[in-house]
């Protein structure tokens, strides 16, 4: 028997139904991920299977006994008290006497007084909740957690650990997770996936993190126009059998759309079909119309759009011997980097770590201790902080992007309305005139994005991007973040969105130290001093911080792969300029109008680009492999 099984559940929120007719079993021991827009859905869901909301039409039905528990999307407000004693609050009535009984007796052992503490000891030995008190601990110790620690002073991250920590002690058969990895950084996600590997009970989960997914998911449930669908399998196979599904789906709406335009000019001939229509056919195409009103169509695709301002000068940033403190910790220490034109680089480090002050350091915005950073020319920075960006709750969607204004200045000559451009990050006229409160946090998200790349830029910075994004709208922000001809600065800690869009890394490794590593977030694994070091955990090292770091004497696998492979893609872009240069030189260009010097100029410029960044590679590898073969 199911453990949780929800039949023919309807439930709307003002607008259209978010369930129609939905039917979902939920068996033990697997691992159910709930994927769909922003706004689909999801959340309500998790609390129709909670049993915290009620569905208006249709019936959820649990097995008798079983024990649910839910982790929220956001971190509840009013929660107090130390960490036990919110953990303790899983298990009900009885954990608040094993948290006040913790509570006396620290007291008593700090040299205090505590004189309720024999009534309280009696009560729990008549309730037998001294098993209660010896699982809080237990689980306290496994997710290691500070039992003393006051919730309220603790990072987001913990603070979730902390939540999920009281989820847990209630020994749920159930678990519900809502965007679990918001505010947790790569060490604590990997920590996450493992822990919940070994969970026994059934997963259900929500998340806009790809490589979670992959990592748990045994089966994916999309929620898409009210429709509730089971895909079995992994996310990847879902994604296949979901292509196919709208190939098949548009196909048949074509056909509809195709048979009631014919019907629709047979019943226009007028006294003709009156005189010989068929009642039937009439009854039929009054049924294709109401097939036709009643289809819902799909959310629409987002595109986003990206403002370019006029090309930087080549250096971008560089920074040499830089140290920076704060309160005597550091948190960079002797680093130097070089970032050039069209660098798109990552981020990486947890909660903590300064990775923010890293981005601040590189944009000049806080002076070193030491060294110095020197930026480069024509720069025009686009900074996305999530954290700090701060919307005007007093205006509308829309005069949040465009400050009452109609059009929009993307820059190369290219103006939108803003109301067009709205709908390309998702807004419908009515969202777009909404006021901020009214927004969901994705939707909140989706808004500072497209303000933010309202602003022409040429150098991009974002600053955890990704948190209540859908997984669609993340797959279009790479491509789109792929595409942008700027330099790009990303802080994040989605590992798949990392992957699909950087190509070097720089990692804050702990103790101030920074490395730098070709490509993303699995280049980073693969290359990193030892298996074990972390982030948080890697140990010092003689390996010079702005350089990929060599093992046994010489260059790791991939940096001789690149190495060897430079010669020969040299020699094909010398080629290259040697065409670019005749065609920019060839009379009969200008004959062929102004675009057509345009294109062969830019040409140009881009073959010398990569040439001397080809050159730059290529002696900085080949200097490190000298140093390794001589032990320097």
């Amino acid at each position: 028997m199911s453990l949780i099984s929800l039949e023919d559940v309807e439930i709307a929120v003002g607008g259209p139904p978010l369930l129609e007719h939905a039917s979902l079993n939920v068996e033990p021991g697997e691992r159910i991920c709930v994927v769909g827009r922003n706004g689909a859905g999801k959340s309500t869901l998790l609390r129709l299977l909670e049993g915290s909301l009620t569905p208006d039409a249709g019936r959820v039905r649990r097995r008798e006994g079983i024990n649910v528990a839910r982790l929220e999307q956001a971190i509840p407000k009013g929660v107090t008290g130390s960490v036990f004693d919110v953990v303790a609050e899983g298990v009900g009535r009885l954990g608040a006497l094993v948290a006040r009984h913790h509570e006396l007796s620290r007291r008593l052992a700090e040299g205090g007084e505590a004189p309720e503490l024999a009534a309280v000891h009696a009560e729990l030995d008549a309730h037998d909740g001294w098993q209660l008190d010896q699982r809080v601990e237990a689980v306290l110790s496994r997710l290691g957690l500070p039992a003393e620690a006051p919730f309220e002073s603790l990072s987001g991250g913990l603070s979730r650990r902390v939540l999920l920590a009281r989820a847990l002690v209630s020994r749920p058969d159930v678990l519900l997770l809502d965007e679990p990895t918001n505010h947790l950084d790569i060490d604590a996600i990997a920590w996450l996936e493992d822990f919940l590997r070994e969970f026994g009970g059934s997963l259900v989960f929500v998340t806009h993190d790809r490589a979670f997914l992959r990592a748990l998911a045994t089966r994916i449930v999309e929620i898409d126009r009210g429709r509730l669908t089971s895909w079995p399998g992994d996310y990847d196979d879902y994604l296949r059998r979901k292509a196919e599904r709208a190939h098949a789906e548009a196909q048949e709406n074509e056909r509809l759309d195709r048979r009631l335009a014919q019907e629709e000019a047979w019943i226009r001939q007028g006294i003709k079909a009156r005189r010989t229509r068929n009642e039937g056919r009439v009854r039929a195409l009054q049924a294709l119309r109401r097939e036709a009103a009643e289809r819902r169509s799909g959310p629409g695709q987002a595109r986003l759009t990206v403002a370019e301002a006029e090309r930087s000068g080549r250096l971008v940033a560089e920074a040499e011997h830089v140290d920076y403190r704060i309160d005597g910790r550091p948190l960079v220490r002797d680093f130097s980097t070089r970032i050039l034109r069209g660098d798109r680089i990552g981020i990486i480090g947890p909660n903590g770590s300064g990775k923010t002050t890293l981005l601040r350091l590189l944009l000049g915005e806080i002076t070193p201790d030491r060294g110095h950073v020197r930026l480069g020319t024509r720069l025009e920075v686009a900074y996305f902080d999530q954290h700090r960006a701060v919307l005007d709750e007093s205006l509308s969607a829309r005069d949040n992007v465009a400050g009452g204004e109609e059009f929009l200045d993307l820059g190369d000559g290219r103006r939108r309305h803003v109301m067009g451009y709205l709908q390309d990050f998702l807004f419908t006229p009515e969202r777009a005139h909404a006021p901020i409160s009214a927004l969901s946090g994705g939707e909140r998200n989706r808004l500072l994005l497209a303000r933010l790349f309202a602003r022409p830029s040429n150098l991009l910075v974002l600053d955890e991007p990704t948190n209540d994004l859908d997984v669609e709208t993340l797959e279009l922000l790479e491509e789109r973040l792929m595409d942008y001809p700027g330099t790009l600065l990303l802080v994040s800690h989605d590992r798949a969105f990392l992957d699909n869009v950087v190509t070097s890394t720089l990692v804050l490794e702990g103790g101030g130290r920074v490395g730098e590593y070709v490509g993303g977030y699995s280049d980073w694994l693969r290359q990193r001093p030892a298996p074990a070091a972390t982030p948080a955990r890697a140990t010092a090292g003689s390996r010079e911080p702005q350089r990929p770091r060599g093992r046994g004497g010489k260059l790791s696998y991939k940096d001789a792969l690149e190495l060897e492979a430079l010669p020969e893609r040299i020699e094909t872009l010398e080629a290259a300029l040697e065409r670019a240069t005749a065609a920019v030189n060839d009379p009969n260009l200008y004959e062929r109008g102004r675009a057509a010097v345009e294109a062969a100029t830019a040409e140009l410029e881009r073959v010398q680009t990569e040439l001397e960044q080809a050159y730059e590679r290529w002696e900085r590898l080949e200097a490190e492999r000298e140093r390794l073969a001589g032990g320097g």
